[in-house]
């Protein structure tokens, strides 16, 4: 069976999806091992559904550990939104987690979960409750719309796209239906022997995150 452990707050409370720091970690000096001497997570796969915060808890990883940071949709986008190919995508992905240290932040699990979750040593699963979730991610695409802020290969998201009903077009739609599979999906994953190898971590809120960050070691101080 595969390790699992959920980050615990000592009390609620909401952190701002644009960062999930409250403190500096303890252990911030060392890199590689935890207090204990136990070597630590180096290659994270951070999953989530759309709008969750799992990137933007994925950049901060990759900051604190001073690993690569490896957005899947940026790959996976291509312009127009075209899928890349699955040939091209696996090839494209595993040249970049070829390295000893990365965090891959994203899904794909069906398309890459032989590829990546075989060489990752922990998966962060940002499972907030679907309410949260949905304001989050209704705030964020509006903000995207209004902005015109380009995502990747310049794709952006539009106002048809927002308001339309079918989940292929909205990530507002897709997050909605989506919530309640990937709640099933991982937690029938943390209980896969095909990934008994890897350490579950599930984030029920923002606190947890934040706790999840503080107990992860820091990357030495540049020379």
């Amino acid at each position: 069976m595969t390790k699992s452990t959920t980050a615990q707050s000592a009390q609620n409370g909401h952190y701002e999806q644009t960062s999930f720091a409250s403190r500096p970690p303890r252990n911030a000096a060392r890199t590689g091992v935890n207090n204990g001497g136990v070597a630590v997570q180096r290659r994270i796969v951070v999953v989530g559904t759309s709008g969750s915060g799992k990137s933007t808890l994925a950049r901060q990883i990759s900051r604190r550990l001073d690993i690569p940071y490896i957005e899947l949709d940026a790959i996976h986008h291509q312009a127009n939104w075209t899928p890349m190919a699955a040939p091209e995508f696996r090839a494209a992905v595993a040249e970049r987690i070829a390295g000893d240290g990365w965090v891959v932040d994203g899904n794909y699990r069906g398309k890459l979960a032989d590829l990546v979750w075989r060489r990752a040593d922990t998966v962060a699963w940002f499972d907030l409750p679907r309410s949260l979730v949905m304001r989050q991610i209704v705030r964020r695409t509006v903000g995207r719309v209004l902005t015109g802020r380009e995502l990747w290969n310049g794709n952006r998201e539009r106002w048809r796209e927002m308001i339309s009903l079918d989940p292929a077009r909205s990530v507002i739609v897709w997050a909605w239906t989506t919530h309640a599979k990937n709640r099933a999906n991982y937690s029938a994953a943390q209980k896969d022997p095909a990934f008994r190898h890897l350490t579950f971590v599930r984030l029920g809120s923002h606190r947890e995150a934040a706790a999840f960050l503080d107990g992860l070691a820091c990357a030495p101080p540049s020379a």
